[in-house]
Order: structure tokens, then C-alpha cells, then sequence
């Protein structure tokens, strides 16, 4: 029987052993993380999309078909500006509302050019109707073609449907809620650089955000959030918001500081929203509302209906549209303090602006008032703004409506010489 005899290493070479083995373990964990640092190289090369879900190709337009709308229409823009053809794509994807991951959609415009281009995002004005969305737009709208006359001056144009419309319109939409409304903006930017790395378009990270009216609060929500939590691949270099009610509680009172209001559709809007967003009791609408409003506003706000009908089953007059003791106690009973607090909450005053935002509205504004924006504007002066960061252009003569061609071919001049 042959005895094996198991020798202990000598202790130079049991000393070397262990060297060796913790060399090696190191090696092995260098190369371990090379690999994940080669590997990670490899995906930012090329990405897969994160938010971005669908794109569907809508149409093209040339170059030259919009420097004929252009110069054929009463916009004050030098046609020759518009340069490229562009593609417009409707797209799907990835947002969150209320805690839910959700599918929301909207437009992005891509111009066909190898040059590095910027993003623009402009953010619509009040729908009500679900066929007024973006998205929803037949092929020779004047939206649709206005939005690709952008594109094709150099930019990756983006155009939120919002939550509540398009993919998403299974929701109520959101109306003047500050989070809702960011975070769609944000995510359908973050879906066109996903859409333009696709196509091979260059986006050179400079954003600017616009929008008029609701847009006007959307353009500065979001603004709000990119200077709160910057993104990652985003410079923005500045906001054009228009026209907005950013004032929310400071809404409220001038509403009910009237005796009639040519709009009332707005002031259910907002109801509606905020009853649905924070699941205010049904019962909430009969404090607000008089009948036989309190029991008409919600299938009034169907999807179908736009702004001017809703308009037309409602009532001008503020007494007969709102109840007494909520028009006269708002401010001073404690039973509405949850409404009250909703209204700070998605004011837009509780931060200071330290990149580049240029306020627009129209003096002669009733329908969202004038004095909001100068208010809103002297607030962030009053809160530390420079006045060479925060500026304020009077629309002069413009009310609601006449307002939007001044304040576009303002802030259109403005991008092109920032671009």
C-alpha cells in the first residue's frame, strides 16, 4: 500500500501562494470591470430608447413648400430662414402621472440635415376637445405646418399632446397642474433625442421651451423643473413663456373679483382638473357650482365638446355660475383651505429663475390678465432674478387672441439669433 504524503508549503512559498492569489483576484476584478466600463462605452454609442415607445412617420414637408406658406401668410418671419425639409413623426411614450407609469404621445419634427441642431419645445395653448390635440391634427393644418416651418429653420421640434389627450386621453387631463404638466413636457423631450439619435439626426444638447396660453404655464413648468433637477444631455439656454395664467391662486381672485366673464368654460376646466387630480369629493362640484351647473360641468368636459360649446352651456355671469358662500368665503373658511392650498401649490412663485426666461403677454389681455404676468414677473425681480435673466415684453394693443402672432415672431427672431 503506497502512503501519500501531503507536504504544507514552505512558508516563502505559502507567503507567494497567497500573493499570487490576491494578484490575481485583482486582476480578475480589473478585468471584470473593464469589461462593464467597455460594455457601458459600447451602449452610450448606441442606446436603446428608454422612453420613447413608437414613432410613425406622418408626413414630409420641403423646404420650399414652407417658405411659400410663410411668405403667403401675415407672420413677420424672413421666409429664406427655412432651410431644411422635415420629417414629422407622431410618437408614443413613456411619462408618469400620479405615481403610474403611463403612455402619453405627441409630435417631433426632424429636420434633414447632418448639421447639429438644438430643440425647441412648444407647448400648446387650452383643449378641450380631443380632436384638437397635436397629434390629432389632419395633415394641412396650419398648426402643423407652422410647427415644421420651426423645424426647418434648424431646430428638433417637439410638441407635447399633454396627459388627457392623444394616447393618453383615457385621463382626464390635468389643467394647471404644475407636476403633470412638467413631466409630460420633459418626457417627449426626452423621446425626440431617443427618435433623432434613431435617424441619425445630431442633437447638440442646446434646448429652448415656448408655448402660449396654457402653454405659456406649461413653457414655465417646465422650466421651473429643469433649473429644480437639471437633465442629463439638456442645456437649456432659455424659455419663452407667453400669455399664462402662472398665478394660479391670483386667477381664482380675478375671477371672482368679476361680475361676468366672457370665458366661464375656464373656470370649469380647472374645477374639473383639480376635483379629478386630487379625487376631491363629488359632492366638491355642488360647493363650487350653482345648478344646474355643478351637475352639467362633468359631462360637459367629454372629450368631444370644444372650448366655444362647453362656453355655451355655461353662464357668463359669475354669481349665477358660482356658488355665493365659496365666492364670498374662499380666503376665510376653513372648509375650502384644500382648495386654496391647490392653487399655491401649482402657482409657479415658490423659485427664483437664474437661466434666461423672456415673459410675454398682451396689455390688452382680460381672458388670461395681463396683470398675472406683470405680477408673476415683479415677483421673481422682488425674489433676487436679474433683470438681465427675467425680461418682460409688452404685446402692445393684444388681447387673448390678437397676441399670439407678435409673440411668435418675437420669440422666433429671438431662437434663431440664440441658436
Amino acid at each position: 500500500m503506497k502512503m501519500i504524503i501531503h507536504r504544507a508549503p514552505a512558508p516563502g512559498r505559502l507567503f507567494l501562494f497567497r500573493r499570487m492569489t490576491v494578484t490575481s483576484l485583482k486582476l480578475i476584478l480589473i478585468a471584470l470591470i473593464l469589461s462593464v466600463a467597455v460594455s457601458c462605452s459600447d451602449d452610450d454609442d448606441d442606446p436603446k430608447p428608454v422612453v420613447l415607445l413608437d414613432a410613425s412617420l406622418v408626413l414630409t414637408r420641403t423646404a420650399a413648400d414652407l417658405q411659400t406658406y410663410i411668405s403667403l401668410s401675415d407672420i413677420d418671419v424672413d421666409p429664406g430662414v427655412l432651410q431644411f425639409d422635415v420629417d414629422i413623426y407622431k410618437v408614443t411614450y413613456k411619462t408618469t402621472y400620479r405615481d403610474s407609469e403611463i403612455i402619453a404621445s405627441g409630435l417631433v419634427l426632424l429636420p434633414k440635415t447632418t448639421e447639429g441642431l438644438g430643440m425647441v419645445s412648444f407647448q400648446h395653448g387650452t383643449i378641450a376637445a380631443y380632436a384638437d390635440a397635436p397629434t390629432a391634427q389632419p395633415i394641412n393644418s396650419t398648426q402643423l405646418i407652422l410647427y415644421a416651418a420651426l423645424s426647418s429653420s434648424g431646430f428638433i421640434a417637439v410638441v407635447p399632446d399633454y396627459i388627457g389627450f392623444g394616447e393618453s386621453k383615457d385621463l382626464f387631463h390635468p389643467y394647471y397642474i404644475e407636476e403633470a404638466t412638467a413631466d409630460a413636457v420633459i418626457d417627449n423631450l426626452k423621446a425626440a433625442r431617443e427618435l433623432a439619435r434613431e435617424k441619425g439626426i445630431r442633437f447638440n444638447e442646446k434646448l429652448f421651451l415656448a408655448g402660449y396660453s396654457q402653454g405659456g404655464y406649461a413653457t414655465m413648468a417646465a422650466h421651473k423643473a429643469f433649473e429644480a433637477s437639471p437633465v442629463a444631455g439638456f442645456d437649456l439656454i432659455a424659455s419663452f413663456p407667453a400669455s399664462g395664467g402662472y398665478d394660479v391662486k391670483a386667477m381664482q381672485e380675478y375671477f371672482f373679483s368679476l361680475e361676468s366673464y366672457h370665458e366661464p368654460f375656464y373656470i370649469g376646466y380647472v374645477a374639473m382638473s383639480y376635483k379629478t387630480h386630487y379625487d376631491w369629493d363629488n359632492s366638491s362640484l355642488a360647493d363650487f357650482f350653482n345648478e344646474p351647473y355643478a351637475t352639467s360641468i362633468p359631462s360637459l368636459f367629454n372629450g368631444v365638446n370644444t372650448a366655444s360649446a362647453i362656453n355655451n352651456q355655461l353662464t357668463d355671469d359669475i354669481g349665477t355660475l358660482i356658488q355665493s358662500d365659496f365666492l364670498a368665503n374662499i380666503d376665510t373658511d376653513v372648509q375650502y383651505q384644500y382648495v386654496v392650498d391647490a392653487f399655491i401649490e401649482n402657482s409657479l412663485l415658490d423659485w427664483t429663475p437664474t437661466i434666461p426666461m423672456f415673459v410675454y403677454h398682451g396689455d390688452a389681455d382680460i381672458t388670461v390678465p395681463y396683470q398675472n404676468s406683470i405680477s408673476t414677473y415683479n415677483h421673481f425681480i422682488s425674489e433676487g432674478a436679474s433683470t438681465s435673466v427675467v425680461t418682460f415684453t409688452t404685446l402692445e394693443g393684444a388681447d387673448h387672441g390678437s397676441g399670439i402672432i407678435p409673440y411668435v415672431e418675437n420669440f422666433f427672431n429671438k431662437l434663431l439669433v440664440m441658436k
